[in-house]
């Protein structure tokens, strides 16, 4: 009989920990390491009375971001095959049944990779890259190791699974659930970005102030886009560009403010390339359906 271990790291969880525990009751072991919660997160751990023998409990320190602490925790897993959860995400029964199955029935997959459900603002998102968002999320013991970089995908060995791109094959999100709550993961992650954007050996230049947040807006909002989520898709857009431009604005921040000259020429160039991008993504992405269309056809025409 294959031993199934679900791991979740954990840092101030109260209120969804429960809900992704009740959700993997099935699991013969399952791992949790709290990067330091100053909440109640271990406390609702212990509600869930169906699990209580086969939970698991460790301590990691706090880095910021799971990444680090998440071969520490696959490391105190003793099952055949792991299922890596994080605290705000559930399983589906319909997902369960299916992720059981594999282990027994198909002997030559070493890893699978898993559509999510996106939840964020109450929606679930269908667009702007936030669907179907694939991971690998369950595999043989071994056979995947995490970078303790931020949000890079894990190192993978042998033969992989992807599951159809369907909902009832997915796991559930529920991201963000208010805009404060972004703010407040945007502010600690931009700065870890900052410091792997110069540890890469990235320079800052001001026009990529300009021309990184708007080409991600441009990316999410046209080329996936994202005006199929309705305003929901154009409030993300909004928010991600957002976190580019503090991102870059971090790295000159880490360069002691660095006084920068600008030129009406060179700011003549950067206004002439993101018109070339939004003309392009206007002319080319079939707008038919979308909203917005009005709104955007004012920003192309202050950039033509």
């Amino acid at each position: 009989m294959v031993k199934i271990s679900v791991v979740i790291n954990t840092l101030n969880e109260e209120k969804n920990i429960e809900r992704a525990l009740r959700s993997v009751t099935w699991a013969d072991e399952v791992i949790i390491v709290d990067d330091g919660s100053k909440d109640s997160t271990l406390e609702a751990i212990g509600r869930v009375k169906s699990l209580e023998s086969r939970v698991k409990v460790f301590k990691h320190k706090s880095q910021g971001y799971v990444e680090p602490a998440r071969n520490f925790a696959i490391s105190k897993a003793s099952g055949d095959w792991i299922l890596i959860l994080d605290a705000d995400e559930e399983i589906p029964e319909t997902l369960e049944k299916r992720l059981r199955q594999i282990p027994e029935k198909m002997h030559q997959i070493d890893f699978v990779e898993i559509p999510r459900k996106n939840i964020i603002f109450g929606k679930w998102m269908k667009a702007s890259m936030w669907w179907s968002d694939y991971n690998v999320r369950f595999f043989k013991k071994g056979y995947v190791v995490w970078s303790d970089r931020i949000h890079i995908p894990p190192e993978t060995k042998g033969k992989g699974l992807r599951l159809e791109q369907d909902e009832k094959w997915s796991i559930i999100h529920h991201h963000y659930d208010s805009v404060s709550q972004f703010i407040e993961r945007l502010n600690r992650y931009t700065d870890i970005q900052a410091k792997e954007l110069i540890k890469s050996g990235y320079k800052f230049k001001w026009g990529d102030l300009i021309t990184k947040p708007a080409g991600e807006f441009l990316g999410r909002f046209f080329a996936n886009r994202g005006f199929e989520d309705g305003l929901h898709g154009l409030a993300l857009g909004l928010l991600q560009a957002f976190s580019f431009l503090v991102m870059y604005l971090r790295v000159w921040e880490m360069e002691k403010f660095q006084t920068k000259d600008m030129t009406l020429n060179e700011l003549k160039d950067v206004k002439n390339k993101m018109g070339y991008e939004i003309d392009y993504w206007f002319k080319y992405s079939n707008l038919s359906r979308n909203p917005f269309k009005k709104y955007i056809q004012k920003i192309r025409n202050k950039f033509s």
